[in-house]
């Protein structure tokens, strides 16, 4: 078999699959084998029908047609493979020479990934925010440790913002409960969310045992969006009570043994987490930087297919939360118009994102070994919150490792990218993030008592981590 291929557009190729009728005549007898074993003659076991009784009753071009269709899908993954196209569409195929006993010939075009002229990153310079860390950075952290700590006792008093209480709520029209909005005995952190607009301030000031009704628009199910009355009963006030912050709540809380020595560590985590931070804004700044500087055609049937996927996506998540679509366009403060135009615009430069890494990664000759993929995928199930083995199940169920592995060869890719470029903070710093490690430290710094030079992982692995980059997903990248 021989494979060639001609250029029809940057975007676009035809490719030529040649094939001697010999190397075809092994999918002939599988095909009459196939054949024999569907139909009944007389005289004949099922099966066991000689070649020449097929043709005679189902037809040699029949039998011909069966070895084709048979045949094209391995000749055309072969193909790809001979000359290394990676395809962006299914190709259209056609048959162009088929006759009995000659030589075959199959061509078919399809779109795959542009050449890119990509810019010099060296001369690429973004500036990020400082890693500067303040003592209200530490505090919050503090803070947040002592409400996971906290106790909540029931108080006899007017609720008050950060009580937690428990309420009955209520939802009619036109003075008819609604069914579906009815909820007893429901937990609620005063002001810690919005369940529905007015319910924090109905709540504010009722004792347990009383009620209140206010009016609002109902925020789920089939009825969201619509106006309603919704009658609320406070059942019980608690109010939460903070711990001391002192060597006592250190122990309870951590490792340390005293207050100071939690401050210490959690203003090092702080640190590290404002480093990673800057290594994520970063990668988003250059790949931008790249992605603007480049004129790249696109396969306009692929870009169609992603707009309409990530129209999809946005609809469903609407719908799940109840939210009519033109609440949201007036929450975004967009016309359609101008909604189509920048989610159209958004694909189009993950698009160009995704070409970029790919060609780094093909330039490059990025590797992927079993740890490196096992790692990100065990990342990936902890984000997307399900059992690391339903996950797994998942994923290999609906062949998404190919898309875990380019994830993988697309960060390192984008690593690279980073560490050639200039990147300063905004006090003038310069940032080596080629010494960044992946929690937080540089390469020169001192490990934690807890955590061995071993556990370190360089820049380049910390990047592989990540997806390409947090604004390319939200442009809706390609699978």
């Amino acid at each position: 078999m021989k494979s060639s291929t001609e250029s029809l557009s940057p975007t676009r190729v035809k490719l030529t699959i040649e094939v001697p009728f010999e190397e075809f005549e092994p999918n002939l007898k599988t095909a009459y084998k196939t054949i024999a074993s569907q139909i009944t003659i007389p005289g004949f076991r099922k099966g066991k029908i000689p070649n020449a009784i097929v043709d005679q009753r189902i037809g040699r071009p029949a039998v011909l047609d069966e070895a084709i269709n048979s045949a094209l899908p391995g000749w055309y993954s072969q193909a790809l493979q001979d000359t290394k196209i990676q395809p962006l569409s299914q190709p259209d195929i056609d048959l162009t020479k088929f006759n009995d006993g000659e030589p075959i010939e199959i061509t078919a075009e399809l779109d795959v990934r542009p050449e890119l002229d990509l810019p010099d990153v060296s001369k690429i310079a973004v500036t990020v925010a400082d890693a500067e860390v303040t003592p209200d950075d530490v505090e919050e952290q503090i803070e947040e440790l002592r409400k996971r700590f906290a106790t909540f006792a029931e108080v006899d008093r007017a609720a008050a913002d950060g009580d937690f209480v428990t309420i009955d709520l209520s939802a009619a029209q036109n003075g008819e409960p609604i069914e579906a909005a009815q909820a007893e005995s429901m937990p609620y952190t005063i002001g810690s969310a919005t369940m529905l607009d007015g319910l924090n301030e109905a709540i504010i000031g009722m004792k347990a045992g009383e009620s209140n009704t206010f009016s609002t628009q109902l925020a789920g199910g089939e009825l969201a969006g619509q106006d309603a009355d919704v009658t609320v009963v406070l059942k019980d006030v608690k109010e939460q009570q903070l711990p001391d912050l002192d060597d006592d709540f250190a122990q309870t809380a951590s490792q340390f043994d005293s207050l100071e020595e939690l401050r210490a560590d959690l203003t090092d985590r702080v640190t590290r987490g404002k480093r990673m931070e800057q290594a994520n804004e970063a990668r988003d700044l250059i790949l931008d930087e790249i992605v603007s500087k480049i004129d790249a055609p696109l396969p306009e049937n692929l870009v169609t297919e992603e707009l309409d996927s990530r129209r999809a996506q946005i609809e469903q998540q609407l719908e799940y939360a109840g939210i009519p679509f033109e609440t949201f366009l007036a929450d975004e403060e967009q016309t359609k118009e101008e909604f189509e135009a920048d989610l159209e615009k958004r694909v189009r430069e993950a698009l160009i994102a995704q070409f970029v890494l790919d060609q780094v990664v093909a330039t490059e000759e990025f590797g992927i070994d079993d740890a490196e993929l096992s790692a990100h995928i065990m990342r990936r199930a902890q984000q997307s919150g399900e059992e690391p083995s339903a996950y797994i199940q998942h994923i290999m169920e609906h062949n998404h490792v190919p898309e875990m592995v380019s994830e993988v060869l697309r960060g390192k890719a984008l690593a690279s990218l980073v560490e050639s470029a200039q990147v300063t903070d905004k006090s003038g710093n310069a940032i080596e993030l080629s010494r960044l490690m992946a929690d937080g430290t540089y390469s020169d710094e001192e490990p934690e008592a807890d955590e061995t030079p071993a556990k370190k992982a360089p820049a380049k692995k910390a990047a592989a981590k990540k997806a390409p980059a947090k604004k390319a997903a939200k442009k809706a990248a390609p699978k």
